[in-house]
């Protein structure tokens, strides 16, 4: 099912509803400020299951979480106060921050190291929907056969739309991927470059 939903101001009723199906351990597409993500509540295995299913990923490699602010993300990861200013200055933004995770992290979505990789994104309905369920959702791309993300939601619907619950459509999106940054003993690393100023750790 396609749901259009505003990206600049998105319908309560709509976000409602979609939250209503990540609770009930439902599996979405939607739009944030890089790439259209595949995703669920983070709390519901299940539904975490399902997702590796869909991008045939061996669960030794968890997926990225989405936060909708930095009082959020404290909840969910060890923030030192040099993270909490770094983040500050480049969030909500095309950033994923490598964190070590707290206890609240399901034990199937961290790294044998114990971390976690967290965004905020820039996008009004991913941010919209964590504040409603009361959860972070995963975060990962949405492929095509040959491999590249989605930019457009009904391209997505007609090629993954039969193992999803929900496609909403945002409009288009850029399609880059986030710079993921490793903030782990306050040691700024750059893991990989995407979107978003690095000046600032180099």
């Amino acid at each position: 099912m396609l749901l259009p939903i505003n990206p600049k101001n998105p319908q309560q009723r709509h976000i409602q509803r979609v939250v209503e199906l990540l609770k009930n351990g439902g599996v979405i597409a939607y739009p944030t400020d890089t790439f259209y993500g595949i995703g669920c509540d983070l709390m519901n295995k299940k539904a975490i299951q399902r997702v590796y299913q869909i991008k045939r990923r061996k669960p030794t490699k968890p997926f990225s979480f989405i936060c909708s602010d930095l009082k959020n993300i404290s909840d969910y990861a060890k923030v030192s106060n040099y993270a909490y200013k770094t983040m500050k200055r480049l969030l909500p933004g095309p950033y994923t921050f490598v964190l070590e995770g707290s206890r609240q992290v399901p034990k199937i979505m961290l790294t044998k190291r114990k971390t976690v990789g967290i965004r905020v994104p820039d996008h009004q309905i991913c941010l919209e929907l964590v504040r409603g369920l009361g959860n972070p959702i995963i975060s990962t791309s949405a492929k095509t056969r040959d491999g590249s993300d989605f930019h457009d939601a009904s391209l997505l619907h007609d090629e993954l739309g039969s193992q999803l619950d929900l496609v909403i459509d945002g409009g288009p999106v850029k399609a880059e991927p986030s710079s993921v940054v490793s903030l782990i003993n306050d040691e700024p690393e750059i893991i990989r470059r995407g979107q978003g100023d690095l000046d600032v750790f180099e």
